[in-house]
């Protein structure tokens, strides 16, 4: 009989069942996706760097080497398992050529290296540790992926020619977050090269047991070891491999997680829809007998069905799109180990979605006990009182035409009704408007602020281990400062000091020298150091070593402590997010690299400007800021792009059906004042003005209400993100275009055509069949 019955009832109602399957199947599928992409991400960077022996603790260092000292480190050292030193030939980009392509604007500093003996192995798309041979070049997989190489190439390395054998995954320089890049060759064509450029050293070591992995960055620091250049640690390598598809599943899975509360929002509406259009039918059931527990049973079996269709539908439409979703993870890290788990976890997460609708469809069938027999078939719908708009009359409006009037009022008498339709609307918005401001934000100019850099136009950086750099810097400075195009330069030279700490240990410690009152970054506590005894740190430094403003810290140097301030406290991504700024002057430690920074008075000259000033010191690094951060942040800013442009699709997808369906309901729920409003002379056209001046009215409260939200939690979410890189503090960069005109545009030509849609059935209704005695 139960089969009959729900056969026979979606049949009638194909709509309302097709609408409540679809999204049962967006919730299952962004759950089941979530579970994939998530499972995928962890495996796939935990089987690379697996394979690739990624090591604990990396020095990156520029100038000379004492190898067998530090060899003598790690054998007296009784964490070390494994040690070695790598080189890294640092060439200029212009050297770099494919084809008729070159890396001469890369902000990458691209290296040759060799295949690791023992560890930190490069790997080819297969996850095989590559063996290359003479005359051959296996390219970082980024440039395959910006197309700037493909295999069979013919590639010139500083006029010695290669073939393009293939790509590698780095699990150290993979992430476009990563300052390098290598490309690797044979020994022998290295070691024909090797005088063309400057051969920098990365310092690794494996430990027995990570978690004494402080006790031994303490340890190397205290030694004395080589450290000019940045340091890096498993961690670190795992966060930025990791940053780009994590944000990118972080926004699918807030999108998801908003999705699953509206399609419950929206089972209610069909099941209240349903209720509605069932009212008198209902009654009868009760009025001959049935239990309320037999009356649930026949909507329950129904929405078992619904909800069992759905969450297959999703589970197979996961595994449709999971293909482009995971398309960046498997370039960049390769497949995951742990990919028989995602059946597993898949099915776990659409049985979860689908014992919650039933537990949740349950508890709304609840009003049934509510139901009078003798009301319901007296009148066939539900008696609403309505109140709280007493003075709110048709006599005294002067502000709208009558039909505007009655639309607001309905909204305004019953509250209760529109609130849950409010709540998806704000949902939507929300949902519309938080992943675009967060890609305008990492994808805007002012976002170099959070990587701890001031807001200027061209770059001019300088390592340290080229020969007569003093000497180099000046030339550069005096050559800018002539130059009529340029209004401002700064010059910040970043040095390796010793910091001490509470327990007497020493830590070593960047910081970048020089005036930065000229090019200034945003600060979230204090201001920048103006005095020789000031010091500004980092969040990250100051989070590890529980800093704020107005503390004390002690460096070391040249055998005599010098105790600075600290003025301030700034976000910065750069670096593993550890960096510090002073402006006192020290020519005793050496210099790891220095930075020209420029203003010019006239913006459309940056390009020509990086052009020349590139052919002119080719020993440097130029390149325009704008670029920089592109580069930098490119793969992180085009995987929010993709998520923002999907969350756009779904927001008014949701917003669509929805109306829709709240409509549907509400002329199910309204026939009887239709007829009265129709036998009073309101024609069709009068019935649907009204119901569109519902829809827009709660619209427009629901938009300022999401935007409100998407502007404060919205970004807070944000900052949490961001946070996990070193921003302390985040704010929107919002196009106000996007955001605040073509968004509520979309919604409002969304809800317009649902709600025609929606009250077609309006015009239908006939007087006679719903005003009786």
């Amino acid at each position: 009989m139960y089969n009959k019955i729900i056969r026979n009832d979606m049949i009638k109602s194909k709509w309302i069942t097709v609408t409540t399957m679809i999204f049962v199947a967006a919730a299952a599928m962004l759950v089941s996706l979530a579970a994939i992409l998530a499972v995928n991400l962890y495996g796939a960077l935990d089987t690379l760097m697996t394979k690739a022996k990624t090591p604990h603790f990396m020095q990156m260092h520029a100038g000379e080497i004492d190898t067998a000292r530090l060899t003598a480190f790690a054998k007296q050292n009784s964490n070390v398992d494994e040690f070695q030193v790598v080189e890294f030939l640092n060439v200029d980009g212009a050297q770099f050529i494919f084809g008729e392509k070159s890396l001469a604007n890369s902000v990458q500093d691209n290296g040759l290296s060799v295949q690791s003996e023992k560890f930190d192995y490069l790997l080819d798309l297969e996850g095989n540790v590559i063996n290359v041979s003479d005359g051959e070049v296996y390219v970082p997989v980024s440039y395959m992926k910006n197309n700037t190489a493909k295999v069979g190439d013919k590639a010139v390395i500083s006029g010695k020619e290669f073939t393009v054998a293939g790509f590698l995954r780095d699990s150290t320089m993979n992430s476009s977050l990563s300052a390098s890049k290598r490309f690797l060759v044979s020994s022998s064509d290295y070691a024909e090269v090797k005088t063309l450029g400057n051969p920098e050293y990365l310092i690794e070591f494996r430990l027995k047991d990570r978690s004494g992995l402080g006790a031994f960055e303490t340890a190397y620091a205290n030694a004395g070891l080589e450290m000019n250049g940045p340091t890096v640690t498993y961690a670190l390598f795992r966060m930025m491999n990791a940053i780009s598809d994590g944000i990118m599943i972080g926004v699918i899975l807030l999108v998801g997680l908003l999705v699953i509360a509206v399609a419950f929002m929206c089972i209610r509406f069909t099941l209240l829809a349903k209720i509605e259009d069932d009212y008198r039918e209902i009654g009868v059931m009760k009025a001959i007998g049935l239990r309320v527990s037999d009356i649930k049973k026949i909507y329950l079996a129904k929405y078992a069905a619904i909800a069992a269709a759905g969450s297959i539908l999703g589970f197979a439409l996961s595994f449709v799109f999971k293909g482009m979703l995971l398309e960046n993870i498997r370039l960049y890290m390769g497949e995951s180990k742990y990919s028989s788990f995602v059946y597993v976890l898949g099915i776990a997460g659409i049985l979860l979605v689908f014992l919650a609708i039933i537990v949740y469809v349950n508890g709304v069938l609840k009003r049934f006990r509510k139901i009078s027999a003798a009301e319901a078939i007296r009148f066939g719908t539900a008696q609403e009182k309505s109140a709280g708009t007493k003075r709110f009359t048709l006599s005294g409006n002067r502000l709208f035409n009558t039909n505007i009037f009655l639309g607001i009022k309905d909204v305004l008498a019953r509250k209760r009704l529109y609130i849950t339709m409010l709540a998806v609307l704000v949902i939507s918005a929300f949902i519309l408007i938080v992943p675009q401001n967060l890609y305008t934000s990492i994808s805007s100019k002012s976002f170099i602020n959070y990587m701890g850099i001031g807001n200027y136009d061209l770059r001019i950086q300088l390592s340290g281990n080229i020969d007569n750099v003093d000497d180099k810097v000046s030339e550069i400075v005096e050559t800018v400062k002539s130059d009529q195009a340029i209004s401002k330069v700064a010059v910040l030279t970043t040095k390796t000091f010793k910091a001490k700490m509470e327990d007497g240990s020493e830590e070593n410690m960047k910081i970048e020298l020089g005036d930065h009152s000229i090019f200034p970054i945003a600060y979230t506590e204090g201001k920048a150091p103006a005095a020789d005894d000031e010091i500004a740190l980092s969040t990250i430094y100051a989070d590890e070593w529980s800093l704020k403003v107005g503390d004390d810290i002690t460096l070391a140097i040249e055998g005599t402590e010098k105790d600075l301030k600290v003025s301030g406290i700034y976000s910065d991504i750069t670096n593993g997010g550890k960096t510090a700024k002073a402006v006192f002057t020290d020519d005793s430690a050496g210099m790891m690299w220095s930075i020209v920074s420029a203003e010019l008075s006239d913006k459309s000259l940056v390009d020509a400007e990086v052009e020349e000033y590139a052919a002119k010191f080719d020993f440097a690094k130029t390149s325009n800021v704008d670029e920089f951060v592109t580069q930098t942040l490119g793969s992180t800013i085009s995987s929010v792009e993709t998520a923002s442009y999907a969350a756009i699709a779904v927001a008014l997808v949701i917003t669509v059906l929805v109306t829709l369906l709240f409509m549907k309901m509400l002329v199910a729920k309204d026939r009887y004042s239709i007829a009265v409003m129709k036998a009073f002379g309101f024609r069709n056209s009068d019935v649907k003005a009204q119901f569109v001046s519902r829809s827009l009215f709660v619209l427009i409260v629901g938009i300022a209400l999401g935007t409100l939200l998407a502007n404060t939690l919205g970004e807070m979410l944000a900052g949490m993100v961001i946070s996990s890189f070193g921003a302390s503090k985040f704010d929107f960069a919002v196009n106000p275009l996007s955001a605040y005109l073509l968004s509520p545009l979309m919604m409002i030509i969304s809800v317009l055509i649902a709600t025609i849609l929606g009250t077609s059935r309006a015009g239908q209704i006939k007087i006679f069949e719903h005003i009786k005695e």
